[in-house]
């Protein structure tokens, strides 16, 4: 019976830690021909950041935990607030990791010598 209530939980963790950095960015001006090239190499490495992996399973765990307990006073249903609250969790943290993710890419561009817009 365990393994059945925790799978949503688990479901939404898996989900939420395998957000990756496709980003994009704007160039002024054409790209060089080393352009594709770095823009695969920045991304790989902004993916490759795995401590903001590691936060947002931290968030959605801790997520999970607080909602289960309100689920469990508000009205009998630890599951559901824990999927909610690890839901919660998983999205805030997801954002911001992208965010950084993609400041990595400008940034790793910029340097080599790309005129990144944003």
């Amino acid at each position: 019976m365990k393994c059945l209530t925790t799978r949503p939980v688990f479901l939404i963790v898996t989900a939420c830690a395998g957000s990756e950095a496709n980003y994009q960015p704007v160039l002024d001006g054409s790209p060089t021909a080393a352009y594709q090239s770095d823009l695969v190499a920045c991304q790989s490495l902004a993916r490759n950041q795995n401590q903001f992996d590691q936060a947002t399973l931290k968030a959605t765990g801790t997520g999970a935990g607080v909602g289960a307990v309100i689920g469990k006073l508000d009205g009998d249903n630890p599951l559901g607030g824990a999927v909610a609250g690890a839901l919660a969790g998983c999205v805030a943290r997801t954002v911001g990791a992208g965010e950084w993710r993609e400041a990595i890419i400008v940034e790793c561009l910029r340097s080599r010598s790309h005129r990144v817009v944003g």
